[in-house]
Order: structure tokens, then C-alpha cells, then sequence
């Protein structure tokens, strides 16, 4: 038997019995944790004077949204290979509907925050040094090279794909912990 094949029985007996396997469940948790402690630390980040407080206060906001992306990946791997339990969202009607768009749109801001903050610190003039989790470098996008007209523009798209996405997370969010509410207790 392949390790692969070893994983995906270890998760099925998790699965048949209408739960997500432990690596599901903490993709789910600490996931959770960083998109919340982001959106209070970016709201924090936003009232700031510009300066160096703003400045570091940004470093740590893109040191932690960083992260977000590489375990985005990794879940999104995780569910495509390992897939959650069936259970009664999974009948036909809207609530299967709204709970897989809703899905679509948590994995959109899992990208789309971590890409347009990415995107917005590589595009300021003398960005600082980016590290994933303030420890492994991690490289600029290549906009160096870009005119400075070029790059503000690339950092206004971004900001507005960035702010899109915040609000976008601000309502389904809630309708999510609603949905969850609904399953565990209906």
C-alpha cells in the first residue's frame, strides 16, 4: 500500500463516520485563527499614522498573511486529495449550492488576500524584506522594473482587490459560523 493510499484510508474511516480527518480539522482552525487575528491586525494597521510604526506594523501583517497562502495551498492539496466527509449538505438543493459557493469564495480570499498584499508591498519604491512567518525570506514580485506610474497603479488595483476581498470575507464569514451552527445543532 502507497502512502498516499495509507493516508486517504486513514482519513476515510474519519470521513464514513461524518467527520473531517484531524489534518482537516486543523487546516480548518488555524486557518481560521490567522484570517481573524489578519483582519483585526489589518483594521489596526489602517488608523496608523504613516511612518516606521506603520511600516513594521505592515511587516508583521504580511509576515502572517504570507503563511496564509502556502497552508492555502496545502489545504486546497489536502481537500483535492483527501476529500471531506459526506453529510446533509451534501443532498440536493440551494443549501448544497451555498455551501460550495461559499467554499469558492473563502478559497478566493485565501489567494486573493495573501496575492494583492504581495502584490501592494512589492509595488511601494523601497519595499522592505518580506519573510514568511518573519522568518524564511521570500521574494519581491519582479515591479522594480516597472515605472513608478506602473507600480501605483498596480498598488491601487491590488489595494481595491484587497479591500474587496476583506468585506467579501466580513460577510461570509458570518453566514459560515451560521451554516456551521445550523449542521451541528439541526
Amino acid at each position: 500500500m502507497s502512502a498516499l493510499s495509507a493516508l486517504r484510508s486513514w482519513a476515510r474511516g474519519h470521513t464514513e463516520q461524518s467527520r473531517y480527518s484531524p489534518v482537516g480539522i486543523a487546516f480548518h482552525w488555524v486557518m481560521a485563527f490567522l484570517v481573524l487575528f489578519q483582519l483585526a491586525w489589518g483594521y489596526y494597521c489602517s488608523w496608523l499614522p504613516a511612518g516606521g510604526d506603520k511600516l513594521l506594523a505592515y511587516q508583521v501583517h504580511s509576515a502572517v498573511g504570507l503563511p496564509i497562502l502556502v497552508l492555502a495551498l496545502a489545504r486546497l492539496g489536502w481537500r483535492l486529495l483527501i476529500p471531506g466527509p459526506v453529510n446533509d449538505a451534501d443532498r440536493l438543493g440551494w443549501q448544497t449550492k451555498a455551501a460550495y459557493a461559499l467554499h469558492y469564495v473563502f478559497y478566493i480570499a485565501f489567494f486573493g488576500l495573501p496575492l494583492s498584499g504581495w502584490a501592494m508591498w512589492s509595488s511601494i519604491a523601497e519595499p522592505g524584506a518580506l519573510y514568511l512567518a518573519g522568518i524564511v525570506p521570500w521574494p519581491q514580485l519582479p515591479f522594480d522594473q516597472l515605472s513608478l506610474t506602473t507600480r501605483w497603479r498596480i498598488m491601487d488595483v491590488a489595494e481595491d482587490v484587497h479591500l474587496a476581498l476583506v468585506i467579501t470575507l466580513l460577510a461570509v464569514i458570518p453566514l459560515h459560523v451560521l451554516a456551521a451552527l445550523k449542521h451541528h445543532f439541526w
